[in-house]
């Protein structure tokens, strides 16, 4: 089945998908985007990702185009007419389309704009990361489109022949990967940054912070120095498109001892059989 896309109440292929020129997106990276996952037929958390969508339109004073439990039952009726059972479901607002100037005129049609790619590569077993300072704007919370800083520590890790790039504050904190959450493991425990406004809210870090004390290990949310994420046992990120993937190598030096670890092993498991169960596959 080809790749589709949604503008505005109109599903074509993907590749005739148009917007404005004078969309506010494409001119001041003014709107929001969501990412979901589906697994064998069955989108994986949408309610979550849809409640964060709306949380960042209010954020920036976006207008949502329809009410949240019809923007849903759109969602699913998009993803349905996919016919594909693995997806990437991307959702997209802008504030829409006028003559370019700074402050957004009155009464604007908000662009949405869905599409859905298949899932063609398998989740990674292991990454490699850098560090890069911390140079985006003060609303991480916010899943803005604006991600020229995500964009340059993308960059920056493939040129140093790294997977992922690590944000790390001018106060020597971790914050969290270029697009991923970040947690690290000492002695059994896991750390991960807390959501206050320095980093995105991840759902797959969310369900990990649930799963963690289900299968035996404690969790604490707070700060976390680049000095003890060195030396921490394990590290691994999360997301919705690679779910949970350990880091076995910082800046060029090993993690612990440069595999995969148990507690990162036993997270990967814990989020898929979650995935499993909520999906109803075998």
């Amino acid at each position: 089945m080809p790749e589709l896309a949604y503008v505005n109440g109109k599903t074509t292929l993907v590749d005739e998908a148009v917007v404005s020129i004078e969309d506010r997106g494409f001119q001041f990276a003014d709107g929001i985007y969501e990412v979901a996952r589906s697994h064998d037929g069955k989108l994986v958390d949408l309610d979550r990702h849809l409640a964060r969508f709306e949380r960042s339109a209010r954020m920036l004073d976006l207008p949502l185009p329809m009410p949240l439990p019809e923007l849903e039952r759109t969602c699913r009726e998009f993803y349905r007419q996919t016919e594909l059972p693995e997806v990437i479901l991307y959702l997209q607002l802008t504030r829409g389309a006028a003559r370019r100037q700074h402050a957004a005129p009155s009464g604007l049609r908000p662009t949405l704009v869905l599409t859905s790619r298949a899932v063609t590569k398998p989740t990674p077993p292991r990454f490699s990361a850098i560090t890069v300072p911390n140079n985006r704007w003060k609303m991480c919370a916010c899943k803005s489109i604006a991600l020229l800083p995500t964009v340059l520590a993308k960059h920056a890790a493939a040129k140093a022949g790294a997977d992922e790039a690590i944000f790390v504050g001018d106060d020597g904190l971790v914050l969290e990967g270029a697009s991923d959450n970040i947690f690290a493991v000492k002695s059994g425990v896991l750390f991960t940054p807390a959501a206050d406004g320095r980093i995105l809210e991840g759902i797959t870090r969310g369900r990990i912070l649930e799963l963690a004390p289900k299968h035996g290990y404690r969790t604490i949310v707070g700060p976390l120095p680049l000095d003890f994420a060195r030396e921490a046992d394990e590290l691994f990120i999360t997301s919705s498109v690679l779910t949970v993937v350990p880091i076995v190598r910082l800046d060029g030096r090993p993690v612990g001892d440069g595999q995969p670890g148990p507690v990162s092993l036993a997270m990967v498991k814990a989020y898929w059989d979650f995935i499993l169960e909520v999906t109803g596959a075998d």
